[in-house]
C-alpha cells in the first residue's frame, strides 16, 4: 500500500484551510443567536408596554383599577415560579430553576426592596395609565438622571462631567417633550409625576438589590419569588383602600375569558422580561443591553405613533431625539469610563508583578 508522505507545509495549509472554513460558520452563528436573543428582548418588552396600556386605558374594558392589574401581574409570576420549580425537581436535565421554598426570614429582609419594588411597578403602570405609548420613553426618561444624583447621595460616588453633561441632554429632551405635549393638549401632569417616581423607584431598585441579593445567595430568581410573594400581600390592603374591590365587583367583563387571557398574558410578559434581560445581557454585555434598550425606546416610540395614528410634530420629535441620544451617550461614557478603570488596574498589577512585589 503507497503512502504519500505529508510535508509540514502541506499540514499546516491544511489546518489553516479548515480554520478559515470553521470560522466564518461559528462567526454567523453567533451572530443568528445574539441577534434572534435581541429580537426576542424587543418583542417581549414592546408587545408588554402595549398590553398593560390596554389593560389601564382600553376604551373597550373600561377598567380603572391599576393596582389590580399590577397585582395579578406579580400573583402570576409567582405562580410561575412555583411552576418552573416543580418542572426542574421532575425534569432535572431539561428545566434548570433554583429551588424556592417561602422563609417568613428572608422575606423580611427582603421588605424594604420590595416596598420599592412596589413603588417601581405600581407607578410605572400608573405613568402609563395617564400618559400615551409614544410619550411613555420621555416620561420614564429621568431614570438615568437619578441613577447619578442617588449614587452621590446613597453611595458617594462622583460622576465625570461628560456624564453630567449627558444627564443634561437628557433633561434637555425632558423639557422640550413636555412643553411639545402641552402645546398638543394631551400633557397629563399626573402622569409626568407618576413617571418621574417610577424612574426614582428603578434607580433605588437598583441599589437596594445589590444590597439583599447575600440573603438569597446571590440568585435573582429567589429575589424575584419573594419580591413578588411581597408585593401580593402588601397590594391587597391597597386594592381595599384604594376602592378597586368596588369597581371590580361592578366591572361588566369579569366573567370574560378574553380579559383574563389578556391579564394572565401580561403576566407571564412581565415575568419573561427578567428573563429576557439576562439572557440578553449574558449573550452581549451590560453595555450592549443598554444601547439595545436606548434603541428599542426609540422603535417603540414610532410604533406608538404609527399604531394610534398620532401626528408629532417636528420639536416633539426633537426632544424624542434628545433623550435617546442622551442616554445612548451616557451608557457609552460609562462604559468607557469602566474600560480606563480596568485598564488602570490591570497595568498597576503588571508593574507589581514586574517589579516582583
Amino acid at each position: 500500500m503507497n503512502r504519500t508522505p505529508l510535508k509540514r507545509s502541506n499540514i499546516l495549509k491544511m489546518a489553516l484551510s479548515n480554520l478559515e472554513q470553521g470560522n466564518p460558520e461559528s462567526f454567523i452563528s453567533k451572530a443568528v443567536r445574539i441577534a434572534c436573543v435581541v429580537a426576542i428582548y424587543w418583542f417581549i418588552s414592546i408587545t408588554m408596554v402595549f398590553l398593560n396600556k390596554y389593560l389601564l386605558d382600553s376604551p373597550d374594558l373600561r377598567l380603572d383599577a391599576p393596582l389590580f392589574v399590577t397585582f395579578f401581574q406579580c400573583f402570576v409570576t409567582v405562580l410561575l415560579c412555583w411552576l418552573l420549580n416543580l418542572l426542574s425537581v421532575l425534569c432535572p436535565g431539561t428545566v434548570e430553576f433554583p429551588s424556592i421554598r417561602f422563609d417568613p426570614k428572608i422575606s423580611r429582609e427582603i421588605l424594604p426592596l420590595s416596598l420599592v419594588f412596589i413603588g417601581m411597578i405600581t407607578f410605572n403602570n400608573l405613568c402609563l395609565k395617564y400618559v400615551g405609548v409614544a410619550f411613555y420613553n420621555i416620561g420614564r426618561s429621568l431614570t438615568t438622571v437619578f441613577n447619578v444624583l442617588l449614587s452621590y447621595v446613597i453611595l458617594k460616588q462622583t460622576t465625570s462631567f461628560r456624564a453630567i453633561l449627558c444627564c443634561g441632554i437628557i433633561i434637555g429632551g425632558f423639557c422640550l417633550g413636555l412643553n411639545q405635549e402641552g402645546v398638543a393638549g394631551s400633557l397629563s401632569w399626573f402622569g409626568v409625576m407618576f413617571g418621574a417616581i417610577a424612574s426614582l423607584c428603578v434607580s433605588l431598585n437598583a441599589i437596594y438589590t445589590k444590597k439583599v441579593l447575600p440573603a438569597v445567595d446571590g440568585s435573582i430568581w429567589r429575589l424575584t419569588y419573594y419580591n413578588n410573594v411581597n408585593a401580593c400581600i402588601l397590594f391587597l390592603p391597597l386594592i381595599t383602600i384604594t376602592g378597586e374591590l368596588k369597581t371590580l365587583y361592578y366591572f361588566d367583563k369579569m366573567s370574560s375569558a378574553n380579559f383574563w387571557g389578556v391579564m394572565t398574558l401580561g403576566g407571564v410578559f412581565g415575568f419573561a422580561i427578567g428573563y429576557v434581560t439576562g439572557l440578553q445581557i449574558k449573550f452581549t454585555s451590560p453595555l450592549t443591553h443598554n444601547v439595545s434598550g436606548t434603541a428599542k425606546a426609540c422603535a417603540q416610540t414610532i410604533l406608538a405613533v404609527f399604531y394610534y395614528e398620532e401626528v408629532k410634530t417636528y420639536l416633539w420629535w426633537t426632544s424624542n431625539i434628545m433623550v435617546l441620544v442622551g442616554s445612548f451617550a451616557y451608557t457609552w461614557v460609562k462604559g468607557r469610563e469602566m474600560k480606563e478603570v480596568q485598564d488602570e488596574t490591570l497595568n498597576k498589577n503588571r508593574e507589581r508583578s514586574e517589579a516582583g512585589v
